[in-house]
């Protein structure tokens, strides 16, 4: 019989999948848990970082519509993956409902998709959580030697006793650069970072603790969770306070509000609000990683459209508020640095701010990472159970109930990635792996509404087509937004896939199986 590459998993056969404790997994998560979850992956470097570059080069104070327009974009997905993962509640996400509605190829193609997407991403953020745990145990005085101090290829200098990255000596953007000269630079000692040992730390612990069982996970993930969100409270809280009595500085800050545009498509003005909201849409990217725990959740149906949507929430108002009292607090123009919100701080005389933001960072960061790599071991033990990867990745541990060897194998590569990689550039390879997941999220609600109308839909996505016309629209000019290098790798890396999917994926797969009539247990194939 022909391969059949758009054979679909049987719906039916899919929802039976999903009764009990599937496949050995334990269904331990409520409500709660996965809004934290959520959180736990979206808040991260986006709000600790990303504000300020956007508003003092893009959008200025208006980087609040940036955020706004972004957040509107984010919830076209969301609505469809709130849809999916209550119909549908099983560990794949995206993977798992392209399945049903596109076809196995286009199945697969997504689920490889996420595993680069994942895989950089957790790498990408553990590099950042390796520079704030650095900089936070050289101020309490144990600092990390400079060769295993930062991701490989970073010059560092010793400067006022402390090792700093070259960088921010040198000058950061904006008015106001930091500067020594050029003989002061030269007289410092300097030192090349050769191995990241931080960022390999900060996955190996976050990989025990996704060994140890997913309730363990949950539980310090929201322990986190309530440490950032809290820093955050209290710099909005000193921000405010500080604002109200000082409603001049605000004022002037907030004046103009939308800067002159520079050109045709220069920065600022309307066009760089827009061009804003396009940078600051992947400062959102985690929410659907609540998905990937669907098959753990006590009640999906109910609890997981609240975890997804819950998320996005949240972290929107969150993200309005900073913007609106950073920008209040420091001229835009001077926020092009990496530590904006330590800066936000700095301005209301709190001295102790900056360890306090760098706790939060820490605990941000740390979070998204523990969310990343729950998704990519929850990915591959999906995969595994259709039988289009090898059997040891969706092995179940007798005790915690986790799949460990995918957990341990995925976080080792991460590990390694990470602390030997200069990851520059490749963050953005965790953009266009989810940009392109979102697509096909956003296509299959559409899909199946138009096949099964009639189907029971615990949570329903309101104007169909309209909705997932907008989801596909907005992440399509995304995806053709990024740059060409991270086309040629996301191309270079489906291309490896295909070639897994060939000599394996196709011969074992369950439904090409149930096509050839092997197999009584296999699900029947939808033709």
């Amino acid at each position: 019989m022909a391969l059949n590459l758009f054979a679909k998993k049987d719906l039916n056969a899919l929802l039976r999948e999903t009764e009990g404790e599937t496949g050995g997994l334990k269904r331990a998560l409520g409500a709660f848990n996965l809004i934290t979850l959520g959180i736990g992956a979206i808040i991260g470097t986006g709000i600790f970082v990303l504000t300020g570059p956007v508003a003092a080069t893009t959008a200025g104070p208006a980087i609040v519509l940036s955020f706004i327009i972004a957040g509107c974009a984010c919830a076209f997905a969301g609505l469809c993956y709130a849809e999916f993962a209550a119909l549908i509640p099983i560990a794949g996400s995206s993977y798992s409902y392209g399945y049903t509605t596109l076809g196995e190829i286009v199945a697969w193609v997504i689920g490889w998709a996420l595993v680069l997407e994942y895989a950089f991403g957790a790498a990408t953020v553990a590099v950042g959580w390796s520079g704030y745990v650095g900089s936070l145990l050289q101020d309490i005085g144990f600092p990390i030697p400079p060769s295993v101090a930062s991701a490989p290829g970073t010059q560092l200098v010793q400067y006022h006793g402390a090792w700093v990255p070259i960088s921010t000596l040198v000058g950061m953007g904006g008015n106001e650069p930091r500067q020594v000269s050029d003989s002061v630079l030269a007289a410092l000692p300097h030192a090349v970072s050769r191995f990241d040992l931080m960022a390999l730390v900060g996955i190996v612990l976050i990989t025990l603790v996704l060994v140890k069982g997913i309730k363990e996970s949950a539980n310090l993930n929201t322990a986190i969770v309530v440490v950032k969100v809290s820093v955050l409270i209290v710099f909005l809280g000193l921000g405010i306070e500080y604002l109200a009595g000082h409603m001049s500085i605000s004022s002037a800050n907030w004046h103009p509000f939308i800067p002159p545009n520079t050109g045709l498509f220069g920065d600022f003005g309307w066009s760089g609000v827009v061009r804003g909201a396009g940078i600051i849409f992947f400062a959102y990217i985690g929410f659907d990683a609540v998905s990937t725990a669907a098959q753990e959740a006590k009640n999906p149906s109910r609890d997981m459209p609240i975890g997804i949507l819950g998320s996005l929430v949240i972290c929107t108002i969150l993200y309005i508020l900073v913007a609106i009292v950073l920008t209040g607090l420091v001229p835009y123009s001077r926020l092009n640095v990496a530590d904006p919100i330590a800066m936000g701080v700095d301005v209301t005389g709190v001295r102790w701010g900056s360890a306090l933001v760098k706790i939060g960072a820490i605990g941000g960061l740390t979070s998204t990472m523990l969310v990343m790599l729950l998704g990519q071991s929850r990915i591959f033990f999906t995969m595994a159970q259709d039988r289009l990867l090898w059997n040891w990745a969706g092995k179940v541990h007798p005790k915690f109930r986790t799949p460990w060897i995918s957990t341990i194998v995925v976080g080792l590569c991460v590990a390694l990635l990470a602390a030997t990689l200069p990851i520059s550039t490749l963050d953005e390879l965790t953009s266009i792996g989810t940009l392109f997941a979102f697509t096909i999220v956003c296509a299959g609600v559409w899909i199946l509404r138009r096949r099964q109308p009639d189907l029971k839909r615990p949570f329903k996505t309101p104007w169909v087509p309209l909705v997932p016309i907008m989801g596909m629209a907005i992440s399509l000019l995304m995806m053709v937004s990024l740059h060409g290098l991270t086309w040629e790798v996301f191309l270079a890396w489906l291309c490896i896939g295909l070639v897994v999917y060939s000599l394996y994926g196709h011969r074992h797969s369950k439904v090409q199986r149930a096509a050839r009539g092997e197999g009584a247990d296999i699900p029947t194939l939808v033709k």
